[in-house]
């Protein structure tokens, strides 16, 4: 470690930050730097090096369709600070970091060598790009250059002003964005984005290019029989599944600010994703996650088919089954008892031409008589 990165890494160890950093493909030697220095425990709350697909997936409680995208990065530091907000031991400020990459490695590489480092202090985001000139150097001199770079992505968010050379060639330009975080919530109920993904009650990221399953529901109360509906999803379809909850609802007001942070906490310890729409039609859902399974109970499947839920008129029910198909979206069905007799797809009258864009589970797979509403009627 040569004198420059000691001096910077003794810096932020002097700051009152905490830091939570997610590193994927490159950057582990900054993790090194910032052991190697008298201090670390003052630092850095915990770090985590999520190499494989399924590990990535589990980090994020999603599958991101490219792993080393700004954006990635982005989604990567907020799910840091939200594990930095629920590991810090005192209040003070906290960052989330996350260095996503892909270098020089012992076989050729058909993209470009590049890398982007998110910084998530709860008030802004900022994404550290780089391409670097491919086969002008080998492996530990790139990760040299990633690493250095999220050492001074990290000093930029304390404040500190070490420069740290970082010896780029001709045309290697580092690039950076920043953005308030403000007030996501507030866009959402407005109108102005259409999702959001909570990584904690209040760390929210916007319009995430989500993939895998969906499981809508209103959540009040959270109670086994989601669970247990999402682990067999998974096991089914090979996906991970993500809750979903609208804050407006057809025939019921819209959920309040308390009421979404009192459904939030729900999710705050567990280890899946929840996330937030202000679309309560299946039509517009399928919008907002394109190419995506919804996960529904029979009582759900059997409106989607009822013209009734349609104001009456069947073309409408069909427009909007067309809508999901050219989404690229379709149905898992579970069974669900209804009057003491458990129902399945298999009792439902498909609409003819569109059979393809439902599946049933089998009723050994899932068979759960307990619902929302049901334990809300006891009280529970």
């Amino acid at each position: 470690m040569d004198r420059t990165i000691r001096d910077a890494v003794q810096a932020l160890h002097n700051h009152p930050a905490r830091l939570a950093l997610v590193i994927a493909g490159a950057g582990s030697q900054a993790l090194a730097w910032l052991l190697g220095v008298a201090g670390a425990s003052r630092t850095l709350l915990e770090a985590t090096v999520p190499y494989s697909l399924p590990a990535m997936v589990a980090y994020l409680g999603w599958q991101p369709e490219h792993i080393v995208t700004a954006q990635t990065a982005r989604s990567l530091a907020a799910a840091a600070y939200a594990r930095a907000r629920r590991c810090a031991p005192s209040p003070g400020p906290l960052i989330g970091a996350s260095c996503t990459a892909t270098i020089a490695t012992d076989r050729p590489k058909r993209g470009a060598h590049r890398c982007h480092i998110g910084v998530w202090d709860g008030e802004t985001v900022a994404v550290h790009s780089l391409e670097l000139r491919k086969g002008l150097r080998d492996r530990a001199a790139e990760e040299d250059i990633v690493s250095r770079l999220l050492i001074r992505a990290l000093m930029a968010a304390c404040g500190l002003d070490v420069d740290i050379p970082l010896d780029l060639a001709e045309g290697e330009v580092v690039t950076v964005t920043r953005e308030a975080i403000g007030d996501p919530l507030a866009r959402l109920l407005e109108g102005s984005v259409g999702k959001l993904t909570c990584y904690s009650p209040d760390v929210f990221v916007a319009d995430e290019p989500l993939r895998g399953a969906i499981l809508p529901g209103s959540f009040n109360p959270l109670h086994e029989g989601h669970v247990r509906l999402a682990r067999v999803a998974e096991a089914h379809l090979g996906q991970q599944v993500l809750f979903e909850l609208s804050v407006h609802n057809v025939d019921k007001p819209s959920l309040t600010r308390p009421q979404i942070a009192a459904r939030l906490r729900q999710f705050a310890e567990g280890p899946r994703r929840v996330v937030l729409t202000g679309e309560p039609l299946y039509a517009g859902k399928a919008a907002l996650f394109p190419a995506c399974t919804f996960v529904i109970g029979y009582d759900t499947a059997q409106r989607l088919i009822d013209p009734a839920y349609y104001q009456g008129d069947p073309q409408r029910m069909l427009a909007a089954l067309a809508a999901v198909r050219a989404a690229g979206c379709r149905f898992l069905v579970a069974g669900r008892e209804v009057g003491g007799v458990f129902h399945t797809l298999a009792d439902l009258s498909i609409p003819a031409g569109y059979e393809d864009l439902f599946e049933g589970l089998p009723e050994e797979a899932f068979h759960v008589d307990l619902s929302s509403t049901e334990l809300r009627a006891r009280g529970l």
